[in-house]
């Protein structure tokens, strides 16, 4: 038996003079139910299976260690960002972008780049106005407003004493008319988005002040997708209005990045019109030089240009825009949601075959961009569970978690600098933070992985897996492990530590044994699960068996650990996500930044 456990431990085959005896004992520990994303020199991220021989009953021991040596790829400290959409502006959530709670919120989730773009960034127009001239009669959030917003003004400061930042606290009966009116707005929104026909929108100089006084007071460098559908005749970019929001911009000394439209190869559903690869490269070389030209944003990055699922004519647009532009942006950007909103059923978030689309899509993306730009930065923006503005109980709950920390660790893992998650706040489902102002699972599954995660991508060894694919055979795995070095920002492990992250989508729990450099290491665990009655239909959530709430609106829970003794077992339940941070492994690849 201890020779059994030597070879198993070691990841070693057993030696042609083992006896058929032995082998046959060895045959259930070998043998590996799960299989694993495990990350290759060449770039490529491909499943491979490891099946249970015929005949072979109980459960098996997966024996996991990992490269500690050498990270395979380092990605963006502000890997994982978030968005909001210029919807905000219509539904009147813009004017509560100040609220203690959102700010906190989102000071968690820092560093991050905040992203103001959506399908209504095409409908945005910028006015230099500090106080519109609209309707205010009857009391309403409106009318609340315009007598508390002299108060935030005075009192803002006082509040908060970090770099002077404007929030408030905003009063119970101003929320719930707030919430009252977006309510009624939202059948407008989604009235539009099923119709693809969009009505203007006005971005006021002071809504502009919100929105980057949010984005600098929580730590997130704002990006503003600028309206790229103001065309002249002759189909070039109309930079007219664009330039008065630079200029107002750089006269506040705001640091912002930038880009140009959101979709390009939608423009003709919405509007008829077209706006071919080339052009779109062209436009964005004169937004360059009109950024050249403001001191403040001569060095400004930009990026783009943010087109949809990669299909055959959005390839031909990603080429023509590379070939024009490919040098003029500081990365490329594409969007991605997997499933219709509208059709969604719990079940299709626990298919392999949905995670699975993702890779395909990557591939097609780093093709074009190498071809034309090798090296260069890629970035998914956009990113969410379902698409039409989501499913309720189903992408803000505990479900949508798999697809989105599948997406992180695919993302990573195969190279991509930054994702961008739709959205912190939003009208429809797919959001981080509800109307209430509550975090929702995917918050929480955010949180930990930003306390966690490190940008050192690490590759991971599992004994016994011999086995290698067919040929463009696909493989679909329900138990996905990625690895990387624990955040240096996190001042609870030394550096070195390793942090492994694990979804399990079977309906049997698994058992991991550490090996390798893991072998005998205490282990933290982080176990996400479902609180409450509703399963994976929850809202809420628990950390090792503790639901997880803010204490405060200016306070966030702290997030303790389950600590595991030296060399015992990892137990994953069924149907979970956890983290787990291996202490004081001295990985020579998480040593220094």
């Amino acid at each position: 038996s201890e020779l059994i456990r030597g070879f198993l431990l070691s990841g070693m085959p057993c030696p042609s003079s083992c006896p058929p005896g032995l082998l046959a004992l060895m045959a259930p520990g070998l043998a590996l139910m799960a299989t694993f994303s495990l990350p290759s020199q060449a770039g490529d991220r491909r499943a491979l299976p490891v099946e249970k021989p015929p005949g072979v009953k109980g459960r098996t021991l997966i024996l996991l260690d990992v490269n500690t040596k050498s990270p395979v790829r380092i990605i963006s400290e502000n890997f994982l960002s978030l968005q909001l959409d210029p919807s905000i502006i219509h539904d009147g959530w813009l004017d509560f972008l100040s609220s203690r709670r959102l700010v906190t919120l989102a000071r968690g989730l820092a560093p991050a780049f905040l992203r103001f773009a959506g399908k209504r960034t095409d409908f945005l127009q910028f006015h230099n106005v500090k106080n519109p001239a609209k309707s205010r009669g009857g009391p309403g959030p409106d009318y609340y407003l315009k007598n508390y917003e002299d108060d935030i003004v005075r009192s803002d400061i006082a509040l908060d004493k970090q770099k002077g930042c404007k929030i408030a606290q905003h009063p119970d009966i101003m929320l719930e008319l707030q919430r009252e009116k977006a309510a009624q707005m939202h059948l407008v929104l989604l009235k539009e988005q099923f119709s693809n026909t969009y009505s203007n929108l006005t971005l006021t100089a002071r809504s502009l002040d919100k929105l980057y006084n949010f984005a600098d007071c929580s730590g997130l460098h704002l990006i503003f997708a600028l309206n790229a559908l103001r065309r002249n005749p002759n189909n070039s970019w109309n930079s007219s209005n664009a330039l008065s929001l630079l200029k107002y911009s750089a006269s506040k000394k705001y640091n912002i990045s930038w880009e140009l439209g959101n979709e390009p190869n939608n423009y003709r559903t919405l509007i008829g019109r077209s706006v071919n690869g080339s052009q779109l490269g062209k436009d964005y070389i004169q937004l360059r030089s009109l950024l050249q030209l403001i001191r403040t944003y001569s060095r400004a990055n930009l990026y783009g240009p943010n087109i949809g699922r990669p299909r055959k004519n959005v390839i031909a647009l990603l080429e023509g825009f590379m070939k024009v532009a490919g040098s003029t942006v500081d990365a490329v950007t594409w969007q991605h949601y997997y499933i219709d909103g509208r059709v969604a059923k719990v079940t299709d978030f626990l298919k392999t075959r949905l995670l699975d689309t993702l890779s395909d899509q990557i591939r097609k993306i780093q093709k074009v961009v190498n071809t034309y730009t090798p090296g260069k930065k890629i970035w998914l923006e956009g990113v969410g569970a379902t698409s039409a503005g989501g499913m309720n109980n189903l992408s803000d709950s505990y479900a949508a978690g798999f697809l989105w920390l599948n997406t992180l660790g695919l993302l990573a893992s195969q190279g991509i600098d930054v994702v961008v998650r739709h959205s912190f706040l939003d009208h429809g489902h797919n959001h981080l933070v509800d109307q209430n102002f509550n975090p929702l699972p995917d918050y929480w599954l955010s949180l930990l992985y930003k306390r966690l995660i490190g940008p050192k991508v690490l590759a991971i060894h599992v004994a016994g897996l011999q086995r290698k694919p067919r040929p463009d055979r696909v493989i679909r795995d329900k138990l996905r492990i990625y690895a990387h070095c624990t955040s240096y920002h996190n001042h609870n492990y030394v550096r070195g530590s390793i942090t492994l992250y694990i979804i399990n989508l079977h309906r049997s729990r698994k058992k991991i044994k550490l090996a390798g450099t893991l072998r005998d290491k205490i282990v933290h665990q982080y176990l996400l699960q479902p609180y409450g009655k509703d399963g994976l239909h929850s809202k809420s959530v628990q950390l090792n068996g503790q639901p997880l709430a803010m204490v405060d609106d200016g306070t966030l829970p702290e997030l303790k650990p389950r600590p595991l003794r030296a060399g015992r077992t990892l137990v994953i339940p069924p149907l979970t996500m956890s983290f787990y941070v291996v202490k004081n492994v001295n990985a020579l690849a998480c040593r220094y930044r």
